[in-house]
């Protein structure tokens, strides 16, 4: 498995002059805001909202399940998702399209919020395998090694999987997350067919956005995760007793 540095110079010249999850908005730079750290980013057309100026109310509670992480322990996810606001994505190791775009972005705000020592002990990052047959704890742990940060004040990635596909399915449904077998194991791109999707957690375990992979760039989801610490504050704030 390369090195985290050559895997993101590996995707970024398989991606150099695709067009994955192209849109309009990709053609502009962003603004970016006043005060926060900056990164690559998709970019868009119009200036992200200035942390805590809105609202992510919650959408429903994040299911749980049995799952493993790279060590072969096992866990309830639900357990994983207390105590820190989190940011959930699903995807298989075996994906050539999709999940390794996702992947990069996941590592660049990894590196965002590296840069702020309060921030990183309050999120963390989860990727989810929707694959259990060929990523046992093993593959996530070499898998895992490429990707995530060997910055000391990084905020934490861990990498699940599933003990098998009884316990993946409940998972999947709970999160809306479509899966098939491709008819050809060796297509390219992969041998399944998926959706793409990631979930901001707070940190009682309430869903608060869901995002597509043209909106899980950096520097937005960045944004939510101040927004939702903005919010908790203001929320504790107005509940104190006037002095």
């Amino acid at each position: 498995m390369p090195s985290r540095a050559v895997a993101r110079l590996i995707l970024a010249t398989v991606l150099c002059g695709a067009s994955l999850a192209a849109s309009a908005h990709d053609l502009h730079e962003r603004e970016p805001n006043a005060g926060q750290p900056t990164g690559p980013s998709t970019g868009y057309a119009f200036a992200l909202p200035d942390p805590g100026s809105y609202r992510l109310p919650a959408i429903r509670p994040a299911a749980g399940g049995s799952v493993l992480d790279e060590r072969g322990r096992g866990h309830d996810l639900a357990d994983l998702l207390q105590g820190r606001i989190t940011v959930l994505a699903f995807m298989y190791t075996r994906c050539g399209d999709l999940c390794p775009t996702a992947t990069l972005q996941l590592s660049l705000l990894q590196d965002l919020v590296a840069k702020d020592q309060r921030l990183a002990q309050r999120m963390h990052l989860v990727s989810m395998s929707f694959d259990p047959d060929h990523d046992t704890p093993e593959v996530l742990a070499e898998y895992a090694a490429a990707w995530r940060s060997s910055e000391p004040g990084a905020p934490e990635w861990l990498f699940l999987t599933a003990p098998d596909r009884s316990a993946l399915a409940p998972v999947l449904a709970a999160y809306g997350q479509a899966v098939s077998a491709k008819p050809d194991p060796g297509a390219a791109g992969g041998p399944l067919y998926h959706i793409f999707r990631a979930f901001l957690i707070d940190a009682s375990g309430q869903i608060r956005n869901i995002y597509s992979l043209d909106f899980l760039d950096p520097e937005l989801v960045l944004t939510d995760i101040i927004t939702l610490i903005l919010n908790q504050e203001q929320d504790q704030h107005a509940a104190s007793p006037a002095p």
